[in-house]
């Protein structure tokens, strides 16, 4: 009897610390501003009423704007997460030193992570790393987690060349936004499991819109005829989560459906097919579900 009691007690005690490890991975949500049309306040507000934990946007131009969203991101209790990027319409050694400049002001307000459209599809190897050794250069100086996102019009737009990256530097880690690849690659790329594994690997970072064999956003997340592209992304998203919860207890999501024109209009009145605000907070909904973090 005596023993029982102990076997139970044991096993209650097991369960009960498996639960707890459990509860301690999380996944901090952001919500993109991309098409804000409000006050940061505003956006703030509306951001962390729908349960959002930071923001990702581009560091503002101006000291306005600054104060304007820091003091939002303090009385909201938000995280934030910037964008930094090449500017391919200068010449590249321009370019090359904005951007790393950049990295310096962003630095110093302690974001989450720094998100990179970094280099051109029209560069060099060689001009892109110098773009992607800089950014990694930054981390360290820095402190700050700086990644790299699979992009069309960037070093990464596509899976094959974006592997010879992987391969050449050790330090390069990925948001990835695979939206991009289905389109590029004009599939769901459920044949290239193999291939995806190293990517998912890399991947520190996601940015979760929906792609298609024919676009990089979905319409409508909700509606009937996208579920499978919805559950592809969900199973590719859940596996590299679940994977890096092995080493870490947190891991970092932006939602990312766009507004119109990104988004599907219909024509002539240009009315946004669906409300890019409800299908963001869908896709942090559904994966909180794939994750049992509800």
């Amino acid at each position: 009897m005596i023993l029982k009691k102990n076997l139970a007690a044991f096993a209650l005690s097991f369960f009960t610390f498996l639960g707890m490890a459990q509860s301690t991975k999380k996944v901090l949500f952001f919500q993109t501003d991309w098409g804000r049309s409000v006050s940061w306040d505003a956006f703030c507000e509306r951001t962390k009423a729908s349960g959002y934990d930071g923001l990702e946007t581009w560091f503002p131009n101006n000291e306005k704007d600054q104060k304007e969203l820091k003091a939002a991101l303090e009385k909201y209790d938000l995280l934030v997460g910037f964008l930094n990027g090449t500017n391919k319409s200068i010449p590249f050694k321009e370019s090359l030193a904005a951007y790393t400049n950049n990295f310096e002001k962003i630095a110093a307000w302690k974001p989450a992570y720094i998100n990179c459209h970094t280099g051109s599809d029209f560069y060099s190897f060689e001009e892109n790393q110098a773009f992607i050794d800089a950014a990694n250069k930054a981390a360290k100086k820095y402190g700050v987690p700086v990644y790299h996102e699979t992009h069309r019009g960037r070093f990464s737009f596509n899976m094959v060349d974006t592997k010879k990256y992987l391969k050449s530097i050790p330090e390069l880690k990925l948001n990835l936004d695979i939206s991009h690849w289905m389109v590029v690659h004009e599939s769901l790329l459920t044949a290239q499991e193999d291939k995806l594994e190293e990517v998912m690997e890399r991947t520190h970072h996601i940015h979760a819109r929906v792609g298609h064999a024919e676009g990089p956003q979905v319409s409508d997340p909700q509606a009937p005829e996208w579920r499978k592209a919805v559950d592809r992304h969900l199973d590719i998203w859940e596996k590299i989560i679940r994977n890096k919860w092995k080493s870490q207890d947190t891991f970092t999501v932006t939602t990312e459906f766009g507004p119109p024109d990104y988004m599907p209009t219909l024509p002539y009145s240009h009315l946004p097919v669906t409300d890019q605000w409800k299908a963001n907070v869908y896709m942090m909904q559904a994966l909180k579900q794939r994750l049992n973090l509800e």
